[in-house]
């Protein structure tokens, strides 16, 4: 059993002083004296804490994670100076590192909000002095360099075991009387408001309501507009390489925006979109060795794990070798992806973006018709033609045939993604969960490809290397293993592309989008 807690937010103009005195008229209270608090919030930047009820602080020369709305701490370590951001592998091996790994996973945490407050702690006594009530009256500013807001002042009522009693009879005076209102809103997503972020991270999934009748080209600018947002909200940590997954959002949002420029390509005028199907092309183009790297880097321990016991030291330097590698992609791609052609790239898409719906000279021959029209018959040609395509493989066919259908399954996604508040969830769910299962069966395929032709081609680099013979016959390992899981995941495709060809969703996708399966 615990105790209640609540969070009050003071009427406008309440002070926290005004409210020990207005206590102290009512019930017996003991005012301690007031103190200063400065806490600085963590998260990531999509909120993987924020989503789980956490909140990570640094106040005092320590991390404490803890509750987001009681501040109960669940685990704490040091806090070194002068850190900006921290992978999972940057904390210390214990209970902090052990909680927030699984939930950060490959995401980096950040300082999202710094609050400082004044806190006047008063306690509720009966009428033998005993404290029954426990009270933190608060008053905090959100800072952000030379910047102060002052935030909505709140009062922290905590109720002490075996008196619950007192704890509603205080509660009913703070409402009643007082004023005071109910929130679940923690100060510190009332900071981030203030200071201009995103309470609760900022999200880089599509979430739109589109309508059946709605004109195809209106439809495809909010679809592409809010990729284009995807695409500007991931450039700065792509280029401050915060964490691997603001170039992962990045690309996803440019595949997303290639298929669109493709399945709805009789929305626009040819001349233009062609211009900039080519820019988005390139744009994929000059990210892509760079998450190629983080991916292989990414998996690298748990692909080294499977070496012989006492064999694990034996790629260092392939390892090091990466890393090297690495650093020159990325000072590639930063260079352009902070150049004029990929910043006039996406201006010109934003300006074209916001014309195509008043240019009939932008529009193509399909610009006005309804997109609900559209778009089923999109989703039912990819879904047919992946039908086709998947039947035809057998143990036999080339691994090329694999990778073509994994391509048109991430289409069919896309498609379904955009389009998704078109159609009954009770369609499109399964039918994604079908083809996620098919996508994770091919995708395991090729990455096991590139991830064994990219240690081959590192062969010679390698043996050149002090270390170099021992790391070759690691590496040969790895590539046998590789071989093996690629294997594996060939022979899982039969099942996972039945699943998903199956006579019953088959049957469901011509009756939702017309398709004759």
């Amino acid at each position: 059993m615990t105790a209640e807690s609540l969070h009050l937010l003071l009427p406008e103009g309440l002070s926290a002083s005004a409210v020990a005195d207005t206590l102290a008229g009512e019930v017996p209270v003991v005012t301690q004296k007031a103190h200063a608090v400065e806490r600085t919030f963590w998260d990531t930047f999509d909120g993987r804490l924020h989503a789980a009820g956490l909140a990570l602080i640094a106040a005092g020369g320590r991390l404490v994670l803890a509750d987001a709305t009681t501040y109960d701490e669940h685990a704490a370590e040091t806090l070194r100076r002068g850190v900006a951001r921290l992978l999972a592998t940057d904390f210390a091996p214990g209970p902090l590192r052990e909680r927030i790994a699984p939930l950060i996973e490959m995401r980096a945490v950040a300082p999202v909000a710094r609050v400082r407050s004044r806190q006047l702690p008063v306690n509720v006594l009966d009428d033998i002095g005993k404290i029954v009530v426990r009270l933190r009256v608060e008053e905090p500013t959100a800072i952000a360099g030379e910047q102060r807001i002052a935030l909505q002042p709140r009062l922290h009522i905590v109720g002490v075991l075996g008196y619950e009693r007192a704890y509603e009879e205080v509660h009913a005076l703070l409402t009643g009387a007082m004023g005071l209102v109910s929130t679940i809103r923690p100060v510190q997503d009332d900071a981030v408001a203030a200071l201009g972020g995103f309470v609760g991270g900022a999200s880089s999934k599509l979430r739109l309501q589109l309508q059946a009748a709605e004109r195809s080209d209106l439809a495809a600018v909010a679809v592409l507009r809010r990729l284009l947002e995807v695409i500007e909200l991931n450039l700065p940590g792509t280029l401050q390489d915060t964490d691997s997954e603001f170039l992962h959002d990045l690309r996803v949002a440019v595949r997303r925006s290639r298929a669109l420029q493709r399945e709805l390509r009789d929305v626009f005028a040819p001349e233009p979109l062609r211009a900039f199907r080519d820019g988005f092309k390139e744009l994929q183009r000059v990210t892509g060795p760079t998450r190629d790297l983080d991916v292989q880097l990414l998996e690298f321990d748990e692909l080294a794990a499977g070496l012989p016991e006492g064999a694990g030291g034996d790629v260092a330097p392939l390892r090091q070798l990466l890393e090297d590698r690495l650093v020159v992609e990325r000072r590639a791609m930063v260079r352009a992806l902070e150049s004029d052609r990929t910043r006039g790239l996406l201006d010109n898409w934003s300006a074209f973006l916001d014309e195509l719906p008043r240019d009939g000279a932008a529009s193509g021959p399909a610009a006005g018709t309804a997109i609900g029209d559209i778009a089923g018959e999109r989703i039912a040609k990819v879904y047919r033609r992946m039908v086709k395509m998947g039947s035809a493989i057998d143990d036999s066919t080339p691994a090329e045939a694999l990778h073509e259908l994994r391509k048109q399954g991430k289409e069919l996604r896309y498609l379904l993604e955009f389009f998704a508040s078109l159609y009954p969830a009770a369609v499109v769910k399964p039918m994604v969960a079908s083809l996620k299962q098919l996508q994770d069966v091919l995708g395991r395929f090729q990455d096991r490809e590139v991830q064994a032709e990219l240690l081959r081609s590192l062969g010679d680099e390698i043996a050149a290397l002090e270390g170099g013979a021992t790391a070759l016959m690691a590496m040969g390992v790895l590539v046998a293993r590789l071989g093996e899981e690629q294997a594996r995941a060939r022979t899982e495709f039969a099942d996972s592309f039945a699943a998903f060809a199956a006579k019953s969703q088959r049957k469901l996708v011509e009756q939702t989008f017309g398709c004759r399966g």
